[in-house]
């Protein structure tokens, strides 16, 4: 046998055209091989990340924030793609996550009631399985980042409407810029730190006020027996002027053109607008406008004070008396009042009429 394979060369005429092919098959059965331990090694979706990068998703909610809500759970903003998520979760307490004011908030991260969360999944995740009670069994998360210190910072600016021909104008939204700064991330290869970390805008929306009274047809308005205060309403607002300077409403007419004319302040002919909690009641003719502070029921939602705008003209109540049938009708105008809460505010308009009081 030895010496047939020693001199198989001479019994193959084709003998080099043979090693080649053997050298070709070999190679071939090589290259199968480290494809399959390649293949082997590899699993069935799972995603390997060494940096997070969501710049492009925009922030959403689980549920829409509602300021004043009673709802106590946590409140909980996410970022999604194909295999990923990032979490935020902060309190639902007013004034303790979330807050509908221009300023600045900052809440340390405790993994407890303010926490960020980053996973990564072996399939396609979806709003379900960030928000859903009872999560979906799959996708399964193949690994996991959790904030363990640094601190969440929220910038918040509100979002004004167009400003009409009036000068006036509402608020139709708050944007919140999230960013984490110096966020420890304790990942599966041990803990990373990021000096800053932009999560991205959250845009909470809100129903611009609505100041249209209930007898906008009629122009009706209405004072209180001591005349130390006026007011009108509609079904879920009041707006209210306090504290009266005494010549302002004077049975008396007054010349065309020339009204009677005080300035708006905190405290005298303070402007006073509230709007309420919906279902806990209506404003109606047996509401008590004129006790010193509101009922508890309906519930105030919120509460806005008539200021002067830093900027702008000066804010002014003005009254023009007629007399009529020998009654006397009191048309009394807010001038370039810029209502206030904490930090945000709207504009009445150049002109905004209160109404016609009858005496």
């Amino acid at each position: 046998m030895k010496y047939q394979l020693s001199n198989l060369k001479y019994h193959l005429p084709n003998f080099s055209l043979f090693l080649t092919q053997i050298k070709l098959l070999m190679k071939k059965y090589a290259s199968l091989l480290l494809l399959a331990i390649f293949l082997n090694g590899c699993d069935d979706g799972d995603l390997t990340v060494d940096q997070i990068n969501f710049d492009s998703v925009t922030p959403t909610s689980c549920i829409p924030f509602v300021e004043n809500s009673l709802n106590t759970d946590p409140f909980i903003i996410y970022k999604l793609k194909p295999q990923e998520s990032l979490i935020l979760q902060v309190p639902k307490t007013n004034g303790a996550g979330i807050v509908n004011d221009p300023g600045v908030k900052e809440y340390d991260i405790d993994n407890s009631q303010y926490r960020v969360l980053y996973r990564a999944y072996n399939g396609t995740v979806s709003k379900d399985n960030v928000c859903g009670t009872i999560p979906p069994s799959s996708p399964n998360v193949t690994e996991e980042w959790i904030g363990t210190a640094g601190k969440i910072k929220i910038v918040t600016s509100q979002v004004p409407t167009e400003t009409d021909a009036n000068d006036s104008f509402r608020i139709k939204a708050y944007n919140h810029v999230i960013t984490f700064e110096n966020i420890t991330f304790l990942k599966p290869a041990g803990p990373q730190v990021e000096t800053l970390f932009e999560f991205g805008t959250f845009q909470t929306t809100v129903t611009p006020a609505d100041l249209t009274f209930q007898n906008a047809d009629t122009g009706e308005a209405f004072i209180c027996d001591d005349k130390t205060k006026v007011y009108n309403y509609s079904a879920s607002m009041t707006v209210l002027v306090e504290n009266l300077s005494a010549g302002l409403i004077v049975n008396q007419a007054t010349p065309a053109g020339q009204p009677r004319t005080a300035d708006v302040t905190a405290t005298t002919n303070k402007v006073v607008y509230r709007n309420f909690v919906p279902g806990t009641g209506s404003i109606t003719t047996a509401y008590p406008f004129c006790l010193a502070q509101p009922p508890a029921v309906p519930a105030v939602n919120e509460t806005w004070i008539g200021a002067s705008d830093p900027l702008d003209t000066k804010a002014t109540i003005e009254v023009s008396t007629q007399e009529v049938a020998g009654k006397f009708i009191h048309t009394i105008v807010l001038k370039n009042v810029l209502l206030t809460k904490g930090n945000s505010s709207f504009k009445l308009g150049n002109v905004f009429t209160l109404g016609k009081v009858t005496q």
